[in-house]
């Protein structure tokens, strides 16, 4: 069959294996199954951010299986005439059925499912009811099928039809529809392991020149998906294209001729030194961007410890606590849930929180989700609750992940005090999402305040928010560390100028790493 196999899939080594092993052998295994007195499985949700193949790896599923494959995006099923919606659904899951063993594939969803609570007509009701009832149809088409398509087909494994759907948002889906799937299969952000894997696959049947070093590109390609990655591969091409066509357009306008120069073929030995070098890769892995950065997510902040000046003392106990532990996961493993992965940076204001909140991504690698706590309030009721979910799901996500909340007094205030019940639910929500530990593996929470004494201390407890970090006004030596540090930036000022000497005067007094910036500016 044309279209892709396992094979063809790269940096899914791990889900592909389960698949293997849950879907793809008990399915061409049917009698086994009947041996124990099981039902196959019916339904599977892939669910992950845009571009890390959830589709592909549908496709690679029907091949694998050797199954007829109907792919149907969902928004095609939806018409404008009473009743029509509903008929096209039937008519796809009849057809599969009659010309079973097969697979649907349903992609995005959560277009056609919003829970029933939440949708604004009836049609939109009828829909998801209709979904339902197909995905339990299997007994009655199964005996259709028999009587339709023959003795032949029966022992093939007619009347199997497994669903495969696929939604950026699995939230988002109605409940009573999601539990019909037997599976949900969460494809995160591939890590940089998982990257050189999935270019290796892309560069496989692609002309590159000399040694690429994909470990390299793999390291300067943070929070690209699969589909980013085949875009660096174009993109990388098309650098090598324009590079010979400068060429030809040099030599050719040369020539006396009518003819445009780009209308003229190539000769066989121009085509022969055609070919992808590691430059146009470097060049490209700059200038593509992510798509998880476009849809919300974050890829790894360009702030290094170098960049921030003093605390060195915070920088120790995030190496110990977070970079250690990201950079090597089966030690750290060991100690399994027991260690702190939630952390307060409180003091002034302009010292520096957000700033070492994005150095310890970058020196551990980790993507980085910025959020400014009055962002999450939502006046709709159920609203805020909701953005905080979908913020730690990406998290999860991208994860190695560092989440930080800005400003989180602003959505963390003590209950049973003066305007506290305007985030009672959303507080109730953020200390859920930060009591499951093991669920969110891999996902460390930094919150930043200038007012630790508003917080409630439900979130302050060990386990949630438990290991709180003091960040003070630099010392004088410190303010002078900031200065140079500043100064990288500023290639202005002359070499001359004792920073250090700046920094111990007594008029640079209480200035924080904020008022030195100012200082520098001006």
């Amino acid at each position: 069959k044309k279209g892709p196999f396992f094979k063809d899939i790269g940096g899914l080594s791990g889900v592909i294996r389960d698949l293997i092993m849950k879907v793809v052998a008990p399915v061409c295994n049917p009698q086994l199954i009947e041996h124990l007195g099981l039902e196959p499985l019916s339904g599977i949700l892939l669910h992950g951010p845009p571009g890390c193949g959830k589709t592909t790896l549908a496709h690679a599923i029907a091949n694998q299986c050797r199954f007829r494959f109907y792919d149907i995006s969902a928004t095609a099923l939806v018409s404008g005439v009473s009743g029509e919606s509903e008929e096209n659904i039937r008519k796809i899951f009849t057809k599969a059925y009659r010309t079973a063993p097969s697979i649907v594939f349903i992609d995005e969803i959560d277009a056609i499912s919003s829970k029933r609570e939440n949708t604004q007509t009836g049609m939109e009701r009828r829909i998801v009811t209709e979904l339902m009832l197909c995905m339990n149809w299997k007994n009655k088409f199964s005996k259709a099928s028999d009587e339709s398509v023959g003795a032949e087909a029966s022992n093939s494994g007619s009347g199997y039809v497994l669903v495969i759907c696929a939604t950026n948002m699995p939230d988002a889906i109605d409940p009573a529809l999601r539990r019909r799937f037997d599976r949900e299969i969460a494809l995160g952000v591939p890590n940089e392991r998982e990257r050189v894997e999935i270019l290796s696959v892309l560069i496989s049947n692609v002309k590159v020149k000399g040694d690429v070093d994909l470990q390299k590109i793999g390291r300067c390609t943070p929070g690209f998906v699969g589909s980013d990655l085949a875009d660096l591969v174009k993109q990388a091409g098309n650098l090598a294209l324009e590079r010979i066509f400068y060429q030809r357009e040099l030599e050719l306008t040369k020539q006396d001729s009518d003819e445009d120069w780009w209308h003229k073929p190539c000769l066989p030995e121009e085509c022969e030194k055609l070919s992808i070098t590691m430059t146009d890769f470097e060049a490209t892995a700059k200038l593509v961007q992510p798509s998880l950065k476009r849809e919300g997510f974050s890829t790894l902040p360009n702030v290094k410890w170098d960049d921030i000046g003093g605390l060195d003392f915070l920088r120790e106990e995030f190496d110990l606590y977070v970079i250690r532990r990201i950079k090597d996961p089966e030690y750290y493993g060991k100690f399994g849930s027991c260690l702190e992965t939630g952390f307060l940076l409180y003091g002034p204001p302009g010292c520096g929180k957000t700033l070492i909140a994005k150095a310890v991504a970058s020196e551990a690698g980790a993507s980085f989700i910025h959020i400014m706590g009055p962002e999450v309030l939502n006046k709709y009721v159920g609203e805020s609750e909701l953005a905080v979910r979908t913020i730690f799901r990406r998290a999860r996500t991208c994860a190695p992940c560092i989440l930080f909340f800005d400003e989180i007094d602003a959505i963390t205030n003590k209950r049973n005090t003066e305007g506290a019940h305007v985030v009672e639910k959303l507080l109730t929500q953020l200390l859920t999402e930060l009591d499951g530990g093991e669920q969110r593996k891999g996902v460390y929470v930094i919150g930043a305040t200038n007012c630790p004494e508003k917080m409630d201390e439900a979130i302050l407890r060990p386990g949630r928010l438990g290991q709180l970090l003091y960040v003070p006004l630099p010392s004088p030596e410190g303010r002078g560390m900031i200065l140079k540090a500043l100064s990288r930036k500023q290639p202005i000022i002359n070499p001359d100028v004792d920073l250090m000497a700046i920094g111990r005067d007594p008029a640079c007094e209480n200035f924080s790493g904020a008022d030195l910036s100012a200082l520098v500016r001006k």
